[in-house]
């Protein structure tokens, strides 16, 4: 069995899949105060749960931005899962035609969700992952990855108008049920999840009409996917799992 390890700014998503299908998926939080035994031990306890075990584990798939707590995750596979882990990097397979100016800027997440992208549903596509920061990514109809575009996730966002005023309040981000707003977390609401989904719903239309495709279909993936999806039709597809089956792809194309 492969098991895949997305690590993003946020959260750590991993999946183990035997053969196609996936058979186990967790969440941990992204923290640098983790050890490779803490880390270790958590997973053989995830894994047990399931009724598995780290040994039924024959390779390893990494993808992270968050180059701080790589050390420690190597260290782990290595000590648990007697395993080397492979890294989405440089000269690794895709099968991905990338016309990116410098292919190394590209994230480690956003090649494995061009990957999913291209061989689950095909170009011309536009993918949208809405994590930390929210990016969007563009197929053709030879599925070449074109560019994008990133900006900051939806909670990110939100963040930032509380910390950097003196009076707004935290608040949930659940969609209120008008755009005029009685009270200030009705207002913020209104702002933040109604105001995205006008940010996601005119990238889109811009990213597909530069690519000569309006009938392009828009695939999202992410932790906020399903908040802006239930307030607009330009997103077509929901895929929580497109970066781990991406790690999936490229470990079989390594392999």
């Amino acid at each position: 069995m492969i098991f895949t390890m997305d690590v993003g700014n946020t959260n750590i998503k991993m999946a183990l899949f035997d053969g196609e299908e996936m058979v186990g998926y967790w969440r941990l939080s992204t923290t640098r105060k983790y050890t490779s035994d803490e880390m270790g031990s958590t997973l053989m306890n995830l894994f047990s749960m399931k009724g598995f075990k780290v040994s039924d584990v024959d390779g390893v798939m990494l993808s992270s931005v968050v180059p701080t707590v790589n050390f420690t995750v190597e260290h782990m596979f290595r000590d648990y899962f007697g395993i080397e882990p492979m890294y989405v990097a440089p000269g690794i397979k895709t099968g991905v035609d990338i016309k990116y100016e410098n292919p190394r800027e590209l994230g480690s997440d956003r090649i494995c969700n061009a990957v999913a992208a291209a061989n689950i549903y095909g170009g011309p596509c536009v993918y949208i992952d809405f994590g930390t920061a929210t990016t969007f990514g563009v197929l053709d109809e030879k599925n070449t990855f074109l560019g994008g575009a990133i900006c900051p996730g939806l909670k990110l966002t939100s963040e930032a108008l509380v910390s950097g005023t003196a009076k707004l309040p935290h608040i949930e981000l659940i969609k209120p049920e008008h755009a005029i707003g009685k009270t200030t977390v009705a207002n913020l609401q209104s702002g933040l999840i109604f105001g995205y989904v006008g940010l996601v719903e005119y990238l889109a239309k811009k990213l597909k009409a530069e690519m000569g495709h309006p009938d392009a279909k828009v695939i999202a993936t992410g932790g906020t996917a399903k908040l802006i999806a239930s307030e607009t039709d330009c997103i077509d597809v929901i895929d929580g799992l497109l970066t781990l089956k991406g790690l999936r792809l490229i470990w079989e194309k390594n392999h």
